[in-house]
């Protein structure tokens, strides 16, 4: 496809601040916001889009100093008291899942999420904040942090939850956590968003994501209306050890993927054996929509990912309908011998 002829004195503003691919998406960015002087939009269509962008850049200016850094996002009630269990349970994964590396997001808010910033410490911490007219009042372990980020609208920072988390945490919740949570199991389900784990932690003897699965299996699942491996997608858990560990192993191996046109390109830190890469080729062929799964290096159009250029490269053509199968393909990567012997199944 031909590209879009750029204005002149769009591309010499441009060429200001950008150069390669980097100014060919700026230029599209200011030839859009000019398009809607040109459709004559509201001023109230204005007002949002403006906002919007505005949000996002914020964010994407305060995540990119820790974008080497894997992050676990908490979702969870506000209204959740200090001497509840569930609050202890949710200030233990926060305060154990740091241990590990990681770092933590959470809404910012009071609650399971406070909880779970307080384990963590506002260093490790994100908060990504709603402005609303109750509740949500930043809680005091994030207050103040130039990490505590605020959001206007929910679906700029819905996006921010997906763009930049590794794994999700789901603590018992209102209306907002089983928002959330849907949102993020419907964007992996769809092929909207990588694949990354998404724990259910309930405290002990509790029911609440008990009486969820339940909920899932007998009137979505029974009725056909979500299939069975979309449940590979989800663990549920009444352990902080067992969750961590779930996370953890996600990525044991596994580093990330990206697709190339149809394939599907997977990272990995280390190589697997002939014997285990045959042995996932006849596990996994019904994911396949054409070829084999093969193991190479970098592919050229991966260029722009030059920090990742020296891992092995799992690549496969799947079927883009299962992705719950997909998750299934990911845990046996994990589990594979690899050729240094470093994880044997």
């Amino acid at each position: 496809m031909k590209e879009k002829e750029v204005d002149p004195r769009v591309r010499s503003l441009t060429g200001e601040v950008a150069h390669g691919k980097a100014a060919r998406y700026i230029e599209e960015l200011v030839d859009t916001a000019l398009g809607f002087g040109r459709d004559k939009a509201s001023i109230a269509e204005l007002k949002l889009m403006s906002r919007a962008l505005r949000e996002m850049r914020t964010a994407a200016r305060v995540f990119a100093k820790y974008n080497r850094t894997r992050k676990v996002a908490v979702f969870g009630s506000a209204r959740t008291k200090p001497e509840q269990e569930e609050f202890k349970v949710a200030e233990e994964f926060g305060r154990k899942i740091v241990e590990h590396g990681y770092m933590l997001i959470t809404g910012g808010g009071d609650g399971i999420m406070g909880a779970a910033q307080k384990g963590a410490g506002a260093e490790k911490s994100f908060g990504l904040n709603i402005r609303l007219p109750f509740e949500q009042a930043a809680n005091e372990t994030i207050h103040g942090d130039p990490k505590l980020i605020n959001f206007n609208y929910f679906f700029t920072r819905k996006l921010n939850f997906a763009k930049e988390t590794h794994a999700f945490a789901l603590f018992p919740g209102g209306f907002g956590t089983h928002d959330e949570g849907f949102e993020i199991l419907t964007l992996m389900q769809t092929g909207k968003m990588p694949i990354v784990p998404v724990v259910m932690v309930d405290r002990q003897n509790g029911h609440y994501w008990e009486t969820w699965r339940r909920f899932i299996t007998n009137d979505l699942l029974h009725n056909g209306l979500v299939s069975e491996s979309d449940f590979h997608l989800i663990h549920l858990t009444y352990d902080v050890e067992d969750a961590i560990n779930h996370i953890l192993q996600f990525y044991r191996n596994f580093h990330s993927y990206r697709w190339v046109r149809e394939k599907m390109v997977i990272r990995i830190h280390h190589g697997l054996t002939p014997a285990a890469l045959d042995a996932i080729n006849a596990k996994f062929s019904a994911v396949l929509a054409a070829g084999r799964i093969e193991q190479t290096g970098a592919l050229h159009e991966e260029a722009d990912d030059q920090h990742l250029h020296h891992m092995p490269r799992i690549v496969l053509t799947p079927h883009k309908r299962d992705f719950g199968k997909i998750r299934l393909l990911l845990d046996a990567i994990n589990a594979a011998e690899t050729l240094d012997g470093r994880n044997p199944s």
